[in-house]
């Protein structure tokens, strides 16, 4: 080590980090599949404010000027508020069954130490490879022999079912994480399994619960398949199943189209955006359980 003239020894010099374009490449990758994503989002939202002749004239092109008349015109219609309130009971019943029944599951899956555990949860675990279309046929013949044709059951309980392996997946690590201790303190206590379950699991792990919570809203709200094959009944229709009954009865009106569409979309979206880190604090706590 040298010594300066005066006596003082020198300040080492900071080592600038080697630069590495793995971080920018990361970055570059990140924001070309938001632009991906979000591109054709922004596009249905803004071509709502258009008129169908500047859209045929410029489709990439702003509004110039702005129309409201498509939003209005779509939310004045009595079908879209009925579409509605079918799609947010099938959503809230079906997002109710998966939560509940999930926890419960993983709970005991988590909690609970009995034979033939681990291959219950192989069993739930295949359940993701498990394709939902491909039970479209012999599901929509069981829930005609229920007599469940024509009835939001025939929507929510498939979709609970077909919900649940994911919603196992997720929530098992973390109920699987909590500490023994508490268990065995909540035992002292006084407190059973149910009030452990209740009062201090639910708590801890309500990332967990938003993030299922949140992921089955949405699959239910944007469901069109299984709605289409089971609801015959033009009242029952989901919004989905009435952005498709719009383009068919308005064809040569694509402005109107996307502002039913964006419209559509927006309560998805809403909880997407409100509920981010959330989702993100889930799937986390997943990857690390």
């Amino acid at each position: 080590m040298t010594v300066a003239a005066n006596g003082v020894l020198p300040r080492p010099s900071r080592r600038r980090p080697p630069v590495t374009w793995g971080n920018p490449l990361t970055y570059g990758l990140a924001l070309a599949v938001a632009a991906v994503s979000i591109a054709p989002v922004v596009y249905v939202i803004v071509g709502g404010f258009r008129t169908t002749p500047q859209i045929v004239a410029d489709p990439a092109g702003l509004p110039d000027p702005w129309v409201f008349d498509n939003y209005a015109r779509v939310l004045t219609q009595s079908d879209f508020w009925g579409q509605a309130f079918n799609s947010a009971v099938i959503a809230l019943g079906t997002t109710l069954g998966v939560v509940v029944l999930g926890v419960c599951a993983a709970f005991v899956l988590a909690r609970y130490t009995f034979r033939g555990r681990e291959a219950l949860y192989t069993f739930f675990t295949l359940g993701l490879l498990f394709p939902a279309g491909a039970a479209i046929l012999p599901l929509y013949l069981m829930l005609r022999d229920l007599n469940l044709i024509n009835s939001y059951y025939a929507v929510m309980l498939p979709q609970i079912a077909f919900a649940l392996p994911l919603t196992i997946v997720i929530l098992r690590p973390f109920l699987a994480a909590i500490p023994r201790e508490l268990e065995d303190a909540a035992a002292i206590d006084g407190t059973g399994r149910l009030g452990f379950l209740w009062l201090i699991v639910l708590p801890l792990s309500r990332p967990a619960l938003v993030t299922v919570g949140i992921l089955a809203f949405v699959a239910s709200w944007n469901a069109f398949l299984l709605p289409l094959l089971v609801l015959g009944d033009v009242s029952l229709h989901t919004l989905p199943l009435g952005v498709q009954n719009f383009s068919s009865q308005y064809t040569s009106d694509t402005a109107g189209i996307l502002a039913f569409t964006s419209l559509a979309m927006l309560p998805a979206l809403l909880f997407f955006t409100f509920a981010e880190k959330q989702i993100v604090g889930g799937l986390q706590g997943a990857v690390k359980g």
